[in-house]
């Protein structure tokens, strides 16, 4: 189907589009929640971690779940369900007087979160033509990197002025707004609601179960013990429920994980270079900040433009570099894309104990530009060939391994520097060196280390983009 059939296709992707804006702008306000509730109510810090993984787990596990029920319901119904369950996760946030309730609330942020991106990645795999496809996920890398920009610094002025739960508050309204937009201006189509009889109900619960404590593994292990009691029960329950989910899938008519669309080389290597990746977005984010801290204590400066320069990067890298794949072979543009990242790695090879913020913020920028070319690029070779019938289970498989590489990566690098750092200062303290020059070898020597590791990383997923399938037969 060529561009002039699908006239309307700009026109009808703008409330899916408000749809993602909202999702990605309340992301970014509420980064700075989890620090003021627990500070709000009296508890360590530390239950930050808990209030950002509940989120996470319900957004990665329940994406493929939604994008499957958008498939038996329709694009428009599924969006607007899942704006109203986002509107009362983030009321129930306002509200929150517990850590219980706050987890609570904030999982349910992420069920309606996960219903509202499949949708928007579906319309685009299914009403933009294909010579187009890439303009469009770099539309949605765009809106989704720009808000997170602006994010966390409204959030923060609101909360600030009147503190969190009026920040909250603010929230909900922006979300009220929004269903009232989708409600009146996406059409009813004559999509044909399938049964429910038709759901994979089985599969989803064991989706569910495995994928959220997946996402528990590295949190239980790093924070409660790898030989903890919590840790050897999530892991046992993890591996028990992923049993059940492969005996169960192969047997189910319509399963949520659409093997086929699965089983192809265009989806396996991208979520491949995912992990390799992508988890580098957030873990070189956090070590850089952790770096100066360690070596100039006295430089506030990063932390506080740290997440603005990366994401900036991101976004311009979702819209000059993805929609380049639209003409050339996504493969090419890939490869130059993955360099970037590793031109922006490789720059903390050459951090010292008195770099300047120039270099931290070329690191991150660089880093971000390759990342989100990446992403953009990743969603349109994953997605290639998924029929209008699984549009909506298909672009939720991706999404949810999507999701988790982030927190992974976090979970691999993260522990890698900081662990490092502590290891190589109890060394030096007993070779004879003063606790402070001990502290400022001990986290360069670490972040040239993760450097090496990360390069290493990055060269892996080059090989693996060079096996991708030819997208354009034409080239």
């Amino acid at each position: 189907m060529n561009t002039a059939i699908r006239s309307n296709y700009k026109k009808g992707f703008v409330p899916f589009g408000i749809a993602a804006l909202l999702v990605s702008l309340i992301g970014g306000f509420t980064a700075v929640l989890g620090p003021a509730f627990v500070a709000d109510i009296g508890i360590d810090y530390s239950n930050t971690t808990w209030i950002s993984l509940a989120l996470a787990m319900s957004t990665a596990a329940c994406a493929p779940i939604l994008g499957k029920l958008g498939d038996i319901l329709g694009r428009r119904t599924t969006l607007l369900l899942g704006i109203l369950v986002f509107t009362a996760g983030n009321a129930l946030t306002a509200v929150a007087t517990s850590l219980a309730f706050m987890l609570a609330a904030r999982f349910i942020v992420g069920i309606g979160t996960a219903a509202i991106s499949p949708v928007v990645m579906a319309y685009i795999v299914t009403e933009y033509p294909p010579e187009e496809t890439g303009k469009g996920f770099a539309v949605y890398m765009l809106i989704s990197s720009g808000a997170v920009v602006i994010g966390p610094t409204c959030g923060g002025l609101i909360m600030n002025a009147a503190g969190w739960r009026a920040m909250m508050w603010v929230c909900v309204a922006l979300c009220a707004a929004v269903f009232l937009i989708c409600m009146f201006t996406i059409k009813k189509t004559a999509f044909q609601k399938k049964k429910m009889t038709d759901f994979d109900r089985a599969g989803s619960v064991l989706v569910l179960i495995f994928f959220s404590l997946f996402l528990c593994i590295p949190s239980f292990g790093q924070n409660i013990g790898w030989s903890s009691v919590q840790f050897i029960a999530v892991a046992s329950v993890a591996a028990v429920s992923l049993i059940c989910l492969v005996f169960v899938e192969r047997k189910a008519g319509s399963p949520v994980f659409n093997g086929q669309f699965m089983a192809r080389k265009a989806f396996i290597l991208p979520v491949i270079i995912l992990f390799l990746t992508q988890g580098l977005m957030q873990a070189n984010m956090t070590n850089v900040i952790v770096f100066v801290r360690y070596t100039q204590p006295d430089n506030v400066i990063i932390s506080s433009f740290a997440i603005s320069i990366m994401y900036i990067g991101m976004s311009l890298g979702s819209v000059i570099i993805g929609p380049m794949a639209d003409k050339k072979e996504p493969r090419t543009v890939l490869t130059f894309s993955l360099l970037l990242t590793g031109v922006g790695c490789g720059i903390m090879y050459f951090f010292t104990a008195e770099s300047s913020v120039a270099i931290f913020a070329a690191a991150l920028g660089i880093l971000g530009v390759g990342l989100g070319g990446n992403a953009t690029i990743f969603m349109k070779v994953a997605l290639s060939g998924l029929s209008s019938e699984a549009a909506g289970s298909g672009t939720g498989t991706y999404g949810l391994f999507r999701d988790i590489s982030a927190p992974f990566g976090v979970a691999v690098f993260v522990p890698l520097f900081t662990n490092g750092v502590t290891s190589r200062m109890t060394e030096a303290v007993a070779g004879g060196a003063s606790e402070g020059a001990a502290t400022l070898l001990a986290a360069v020597s670490s972040i040239k280390t993760l450097t090496v590791i990360e390069l290493g990383c990055i060269v892996a997923g080059i090989a693996a983009v060079r096996m991708l399938p030819r997208i354009h037969e034409n080239n």
